[in-house]
């Protein structure tokens, strides 16, 4: 066995667009791995829901994979530290002549993927990688001055005008593809199935069914029937007006230039200009990551705001956890996060700015909670909407707005219908009474954690000292 070229699968576990499988398939024959990290997985607070929907896109995708010929090995190691050892012991037994993988631009993704590039050069095996995840590559995108943009609509417009065909052409995963007929076992190998996964809840797969076939579909339908009225009603979340993809995109099951595209197939307009800027944001938020990699490490992107006197307040913030504030757009949001591993975003931003503004608790630990369940968790775009509400971030909100979480709810789910599914508690109030039930102090609801106003102002204070 030799001139074998491994494809390292990441947060890319797709055929169709992925450019470090074409690449590697391009050279010759062609093998695939997945490293399994639990000890890692746990120190960034992926969550359960998420991990189950990366081992099901995995069965998948290793069946895909033998469709062409092309074996997909699985090992496990505790963290991302050990990886260089076992590449070390792959490039032995395999005979690897070149190493083919996506980028991934957190600041401990980063460090990895230098470490085993080292190794590889050390051991004479070529190393391609690719900026797949965006369609602009960080460190390619700069204002007048030379500079980072730091302020997203500048960016946005800058990224629209170069974006072209070498940005969002997909390319298509070669028929030709083959793999050796076998590979020395490694020492960490493991079966697919006996990965340190988390016990798999039921109502997981149908929530988020797995496979590339399935987002791409998903995909397709929203481009064709609700794109050009997504300006209208992603803002709605008792409407199903928004694509429900993030957990395809974060898992890099569907590509982000086949979104791009699918986007102006079936229609033009405000719809889609909206819904290819969220796309975008999510570019955006990556950029950010990869230029300024202190808000990898825990920290605000305006260091300035790094000592904003953050209250202690364990009993508050379980409140919010759970759902029981006594503020039912901000429960019903908690709560749809713990039932379904997802919430519609604009209750996300609801929810993180009365966290980390009327209760003044530090944004990270609802990051920490957000990230904790997700199904859809992706550190850049967490990252960047929780300091967009704490206005600790880059093109946040001026710290002086603070919405106004009744007001929310009265606007976007006006009739409550919202509140209903994920409240039933509630569900027998009018569709006045049931955004604010405290003035009720209905037995079986709390009544609200805070005064608004009072909260607010608190708020105001604590940013301006």
């Amino acid at each position: 066995m030799s001139n074998l070229n491994l494809c390292w699968f990441r947060t890319d576990l797709r055929l169709r667009d992925n450019r470090a499988l074409h690449a590697a398939i391009s050279k010759g024959p062609v093998a695939g791995l997945y490293v399994a990290t639990p000890d890692q997985w746990q120190s960034h607070d992926d969550a359960p829901i998420k991990q189950d929907f990366w081992r099901r896109n995995l069965v998948e995708l290793k069946a895909a994979l033998a469709e062409r010929g092309i074996p997909l090995i699985c090992c496990e190691v505790p963290d991302y530290a050990a990886i260089p050892s076992l590449m070390e012991e792959l490039i032995e037994k395999w005979a690897i002549s070149s190493l083919n993988f996506n980028k991934e631009y957190p600041l401990n993704e980063i460090r990895r993927d230098e470490a085993v590039r080292f190794l590889c050069e050390a051991e004479g095996v070529e190393v391609d990688v690719f900026d797949d995840s965006v369609l602009i590559p960080p460190g390619s995108l700069f204002n007048n001055s030379g500079t980072p943009f730091k302020v997203f609509t500048p960016f946005s417009k800058k990224a629209r005008q170069i974006i072209g065909p070498s940005q969002i052409d997909p390319v298509s995963c070669p028929e030709n593809a083959f793999g050796p007929d076998k590979l020395p076992a490694l020492s960490h190998e493991k079966p697919l199935d006996k990965i340190a996964w988390p016990i798999p809840q039921d109502h997981w797969t149908k929530l988020w069914p797995a496979g590339e076939a399935y987002g791409l579909n998903l995909l397709e339908a929203f481009a064709r029937e609700k794109i050009g009225q997504y300006r209208e009603q992603r803002d709605f979340p008792s409407i199903s007006g928004t694509s429900t993809l993030s957990p395809w995109l974060a898992a890099g099951v569907v590509s982000i230039r086949d979104c791009w595209q699918q986007a102006s197939r079936w229609q033009e307009g405000d719809g889609v200009l909206t819904w290819q800027n969220e796309l975008l944001w999510r570019d955006f938020y990556k950029h950010i990551m990869f230029h300024y990699p202190h808000v990898s490490m825990n920290q605000p992107f305006k260091q300035d705001l790094g000592h904003i006197p953050w209250r202690e307040d364990e009993t508050a913030f379980q409140a919010w956890c759970q759902g029981r504030t006594g503020i039912p757009i901000i429960d019903a949001g908690m709560r749809q996060l713990q039932t379904t591993g997802w919430m519609h975003n604009r209750v996300r931003m609801i929810t993180a700015m009365f966290l980390s503004k009327q209760l003044l608790i530090d944004w990270r630990k609802g990051e920490s909670w957000f990230m904790r369940h997700l199904v859809d968790g992706d550190f850049s775009a967490n990252n960047g909407g929780w300091q967009w509400s704490a206005s600790t971030g880059t093109d946040a909100v001026p710290y002086f707005r603070v919405f106004n979480p009744v007001t929310q709810s009265q606007r976007f789910d006006v009739n409550g219908d919202y509140l209903r599914k994920y409240v039933p508690e509630l569900s027998g109030l009018d569709s006045r009474a049931i955004h604010a039930p405290g003035l009720l102090k209905p037995e079986c609801y709390p009544m609200p954690l805070v005064d608004l106003k009072h909260a607010r102002e608190r708020a105001i204070a604590a940013f301006k000292k």
